[in-house]
């Protein structure tokens, strides 16, 4: 049912209810000891509405108790029936005193609650009719417009009505919604605000306390909507809306009752004839809108059974068609038996089939599985090939590193070079110096047999002299030892100032090496310094981020291998976290330097995941890590490893991670690596063991080989750089920093100490040399007297010769030139030796430093051979790995292409499996255990044989005649059932509406009781006597009133006709306000209610108005007059509007409003 007649209803099931025009109440629900009369309403399905929303039933918030009974149908219908039944006096009597008394309740009680929702607050006019601009705000309950004719009191009702969607005509002023232009105007503009709260308030989280509704219209026709919310935003533009918020607050703005203009006022004032009366109380009521959309679905209930009739016809033929085919099909079903037999042959042979495909299926699947297996063994053992190519590739990459470790030998080659060719050059001068002095030797003996020659031949001429030179000549001589003595005193001064000068060179050359010494340990006392500040500032890195020994960034490493998808397990590193010395402080350094790298590698399970590794590691700077790969094989090592009381790497070593463990066992064999005190005890152990290898306290790597040899070779100690020292020491960070700090302090003592005895060196050194300077003055002192004295005595030595005879002479002075040659010739004698044993010296100290030299070469070439040896056999491990790896990968490969091959064909065979199986479902359900095709199939065509001779004596098959019969059937059925379900609806929607026909009639006579006794009440305010006669039958509503003249006169009531102008407007007010009982909108419009009554009668009707506007709950009223309100008296509920004056020539602005 459309909205408006759903309304409708809702007013017929509401019965009576003066409140709300969407409550379900008893009969004058105000007496609480009335009996109850009504039901709540129901919905067509029969269920009852809820408490909330539009349409739906509420109780009324009044102060007196109410009564809801719900009855069902069949109650309320006998109930309904049996008032029905009553003529009018019976139903008076029988209703007419809980009406009075109810109506007597509501008038002595106080004034009715104000309405929270769907009264109008406030309205607002822009070139609307006569005004340019007009508003004022309206009050809750009673507001009376006032002003002379002609001052625009009208346009407020039509604004009203205009606003909240009413048609124009309805206003009396015009005929379309143009008209309401004010005149020489294009547009006009009309505002209301719906006041919006209480608990029925309509959509109030949207909208808020009021509902701003305005309308514009123009010259052209065009009008829209605004609905906005309190705080000005627009909701919606749509007239729908409009009509929701209207349904919902059950305002009727085009129901003639609520609101009467001038024109409907004027009418229903002097209306005089009893049909029209009748008619306006049915129109105010809805009443007549509900009994013609009943009307309407009446005729609709009965077109429907007229077509349903039609219908009905048709069954018999249907009926026959179904007879006939069902015969035919009876008539073939005889070949049933041979069709079922030929069915189950078919569905076997589906199966069949099926299981012929799955059996294929299940062999080529077990031949997958094969493959597979194998090529799992394959790929184990490639990547085993893998992993032993990738380790033979490391141990080759890192006996690489340790050969270049071991560094060039180009300086100490150079050295030794340089150190072979100054000892060569030594050796030349030695060999000449020795040619030399064997040279003085001879001359000096050739000169010593010259001198002894010319001695004895002066000895013979000289005692042939002796008598008579004698006294002369010793004194001569005398003089001349003299100066030989001075000369022997100077030149031996002179050799042993020469001595002390080398004595001095030689110490003051040791010091100058003993300062450059000590410049040397100086230096790597700063870098060892250094090294503990590096250490220390490692140890707080440590201290912030324990993986700093580890390498560069190695927290972002791990947390980068936590986020990356691995082939095989997540890589495990780096190792040396699970890695602790038993004695760190013993034997931490040995196994920090020979584990090295293998502390700070990574370990993978898959070769696959080395690159993406790598990348991870080169990422975050770290180049020379070592990544080993390594299957999770926890094998037992036991047997490779020394007896128990035998010290090893791994006995030294706490490993947490047993994959660990085995990683350092394949990559270092840590469990057969000795340690030892010394080198000596180291050798003697092995020996005892028969082979091995060891490392000693004393920096030495021993090593016994199983035929009996033994090698030793000093350990190459790196100095570790960086974090790499914080590793195994068995401290903890911050003991770490104190090992450090400590060890610093030792060294910058150990500086301070080597800077005083560098100091003192180089002051004695200083010292030295100032020694030597003064003895080379000396030398030059000393050589200066001997060749003064040698002077001297050549001078004796002249004058000697002259005294002598000329033979003597001559004899003496070549024995002079022999001694003088002599002499010579052993002062170079004496400076040949001095330099040759200068050159001895420095050729011995030549000879220790190439023996140094020469042992480092040695050492160097040895383990440059020893690792080279390595390198080689690690290659040829590597090469042999390399193909292996080529062999199983070219297996791999090939048994990955036989597996695929084999994995296709399983597939292909599996989609056909699956497709032939989803078929054979589809067709009938599994057969176990089929017999093969073949047979089957030659079953299949004995017995379609014999099916299709029987269908060429039928002329069709069985299939096509039981299809026809289900159709028939389905048919006949089909039709038959709605045929049925039609005409059960249609009875009981024809069953319902008689039902409301009952219960509009019910609701008819209920309100017509009311309106008799409202208006027999509002009467007795003038002293009047009257009543409303109605006649439902003939549709005639007749007043008949008696006023108090005619009372106290006995005369009978008379028409209100007879009566006065003033009586009779009087007496339709009554009747007004009587109707309006019966009404649910909450707002009560009137125009020019008073313009035939005399100042008494208006004064009655006035103060009547305005009390039964106080005691109504809930409503607003609008009452416009042209009178004054001076005689009035007014309450506080009460709001006068007074508009100014018409202005002739002019136009009404803006008004100032007396409340």
């Amino acid at each position: 049912m459309p909205k408006k007649s759903q309304r409708i209803q809702d007013e017929e099931d509401e019965e009576v209810n003066v409140t709300s025009g969407k409550r379900a109440r008893t009969v004058d629900s105000e007496d609480e000891d009335g009996p109850p009369q009504t039901r709540q309403r129901r919905e067509p399905n029969g269920t009852q509405k809820k408490n909330k929303g539009k349409g739906k039933a509420r109780e009324v918030e009044e102060e007196d108790e109410e009564v809801d009974v719900v009855m069902s149908d069949a109650e309320a219908n006998e109930m309904s029936t049996a008032d029905l039944k009553m003529n009018e006096e019976e139903f008076e009597n029988t209703y007419g005193p809980q009406v009075r008394d109810a109506i007597e309740k509501i008038k002595n009680r106080p004034n009715g609650a104000v309405a929270e929702h769907g009264i109008i607050e406030y309205i607002e006019m822009h070139q609307f009719m006569c005004h340019v601009y007009l508003r004022f705000t309206f009050g809750p309950q009673i507001n009376f417009i006032i002003g002379h004719n002609g001052s625009g009191k009208s346009a407020v009702l039509s604004a009203i009505t205009v606003a909240l969607g009413g048609k124009s005509t309805s206003t009396g002023r015009a005929t379309g919604l143009k008209s309401f232009i004010r005149e020489g105007q294009n547009a006009s503009e009309v505002t209301i605000h719906i006041k919006n709260q209480g608990d029925e308030a309509y959509k109030p989280k949207e909208y808020g306390d009021s509902i701003v509704i305005t309308r514009k219209f123009n010259k052209l026709g065009s009008s829209s909507w605004e609905i906005k919310s309190k705080a000005g935003k627009v909701i919606s533009k749509k007239q729908e809306e409009l009509a929701a918020i209207c349904d919902h607050m059950n305002i009727q703005v085009d129901n003639p009752m609520t609101v009467l203009t001038q024109d409907s006022a004027r009418q229903f004032l002097s209306a005089s004839a009893p049909a029209d009366k009748y008619k306006f109380f049915l129109s105010g009521t809805q009443l007549s809108q509900l009994s013609e959309e009943y009307e309407m679905c009446m005729a609709n209930i009965n077109a429907t059974g007229k077509l349903l009739a039609v219908k009905k016809e048709a069954l018999p033929d249907l009926e026959a068609r179904l007879r006939e085919a069902s015969a035919k099909y009876e008539e073939a079903n005889k070949a049933r038996v041979q069709r079922e037999r030929l069915d189950e042959l078919k569905r076997e042979s589906a199966w069949s089939l099926v299981s012929a495909k799955e059996a294929e299926l299940t062999k080529q699947i077990e031949e997958v599985a094969k493959l597979t297996s194998k090529l799992a063994k394959i790929e184990r053992d490639y990547d085993k090939a893998a992993a032993d190519v990738e380790n033979a590739s490391n141990q080759v990459l890192e006996l690489e590193a340790q050969l270049r470790e071991l560094g060039e030998v180009k300086e100490l080659i150079s050295e030794k070079n340089s150190l072979t060719n100054e000892m060569r050059t030594n050796k030349n001068k030695l060999l000449d110096l020795n040619g030399q002095s064997r040279e003085i030797n001879n001359a000096v003996a050739q000169i010593n047999q010259q001198i002894s020659d010319l001695e004895k031949e002066i000895e013979t001429e000289t005692q042939k002299m002796a008598t008579k030179t004698q006294a002369i000549h010793e004194q001569r001589q005398e003089a001349m030892k003299l100066a030989r003595d001075q000369q022997h005193t100077a030149q031996t001064q002179l050799d042993q100032l020469i001595q002390d000068r080398a004595q001095l060179g030689k110490e003051a050359d040791a010091l100058k090496a003993q300062g450059q010494e000590q410049e040397r340990e100086l230096n790597n006392i700063q870098r060892s310094i250094q090294d503990c500040e590096g250490m220390i500032n490692s140890a707080r890195q440590h201290e912030k981020d324990a993986l700093v020994p580890y390498g560069n960034n190695i927290k972002q490493v791990l947390e980068a291998v936590r986020q990356t998808r691995w082939n095989g397990e997540m890589p495990i590193g780096p190792l040396g976290m699970y890695i602790k010395a038993r004695e760190p402080q013993k034997w931490g350094p040995i196994l920090r330097n020979q584990l090295g790298s293998s502390l700070v590698a990574f370990a993978v399970t898959d070769v696959r995941d080395r690159e993406k590794l790598s990348q991870i590691l080169h990422h975050h700077k770290n180049f020379n890590t070592q990544i080993v790969i390594a299957e999770r094989d926890l094998f037992d090592y036991r047997q490779g490893e020394p007896p128990e009381n035998v010290l090893t790497v791994l006995r030294a070593l706490e490993i947490s991670d047993e994959f660990v463990l085995r990683i350092l066992i394949n990559q270092n064999h840590i469990e057969s690596q000795v340690l030892s005190e010394t080198r000596r005890e180291a050798e003697q152990l092995l020996r005892r063991l028969g082979h091995g290898s060891a490392f000693t306290l004393d920096k030495f790597n021993v090593r016994v080989f199983p035929e009996g040899g033994s090698a030793s070779s000093p350990l190459n100690l790196r100095n570790s750089k960086g974090g790499l020292n914080l590793l195994l020491t068995g401290r903890d960070t911050k003991a770490e920093i104190q090992h450090h700090e400590a060890e610093r302090r030792r060294l910058l003592t150990q500086q301070q100490e080597l800077h005083a005895s560098i100091g003192n060196a180089k002051a004695q050194f200083h010292s030295l040399r100032t020694q030597i300077e003064g003895m080379n003055q000396r030398e030059r002192a000393l050589q200066n007297q001997v060749r003064l004295a040698k002077q001297a005595l050549h001078t004796l030595q002249q004058e000697a010769n002259e005294d002598m005879p000329v033979d003597i002479a001559g004899l003496q002075g070549a024995i002079n030139e022999a001694n003088a040659e002599k002499t010579n010739i052993l002062v170079q004698f004496e400076a040949l030796e001095q330099r040759r044993k200068e050159v001895n010296d420095a050729q011995t100290g030549l000879q220790h430093k190439l023996n140094a030299v020469k042992k480092q070469l040695d050492e160097h070439d040895g383990k440059k051979k020893a690792i080279a040896t390595q390198i080689e056999e690690a290659i040829e491990v590597r090469v042999k790995a390399q193909h292996a790896k080529t062999h199983w990968q070219n297996k791999k490969e090939a048994e990955k292409a036989a597996c695929q091959t084999a994995q296709d064909n399983a597939d292909v065979l599996q989609t056909e499996f699956t497709d032939w199986s989803e078929k054979a479902s589809a067709y009938c359900e599994r057969v176990e255990n089929p017999r093969k095709y073949d047979v089957i199939q030659r079953n299949i065509e004995s017995v379609s044989k014999a099916l299709k001779e029987r269908e060429k004596r039928q002329g069709a098959s069985v299939e096509e005649l039981a299809k026809e019969v289900n159709k028939a059937k389905e048919n006949y059925d089909t039709t038959k059932n709605e045929l049925k379900k039609m005409h059960q609806l249609n009875k009981a929607l024809k069953d319902s509406l008689l039902v409301r026909l009952v219960r509009w009639q019910e609701f008819r006579r209920h309100i017509a009781l009311r309106c008799k006794a409202v208006f027999q009440y509002h009467l007795s305010q003038r002293g009047y006597y009257g009543k409303i006669l109605f006649d439902h039958e003939h549709q005639t509503l007749t007043l008949r009133v008696q006023t108090d003249d005619q009372v106290s006169s006995g005369t009978k009531d008379k028409d209100p006709k007879s009566l006065s102008g003033g009586e009779k407007s009087f007496s339709t007010i009554c009747l007004l306000l009587a109707l309006w009982e019966s009404i649910g909108c909450p707002l009560r419009c009137l125009d020019e209610f008073d313009v035939f009554m005399d100042a008494v009668n208006r004064r009655i009707s006035m103060r009547m108005m305005i009390d039964t506007a106080n005691t109504s709950d809930k409503k607003q009223y609008v009452l416009i007059t042209p009178q004054e309100m001076t005689n009035i008296t007014l309450g506080p509920s009460v709001k006068v509007h007074k508009m100014a004056d018409p202005e002739r020539g002019g136009v009404n602005g803006r008004l100032n409003f007396a409340s």
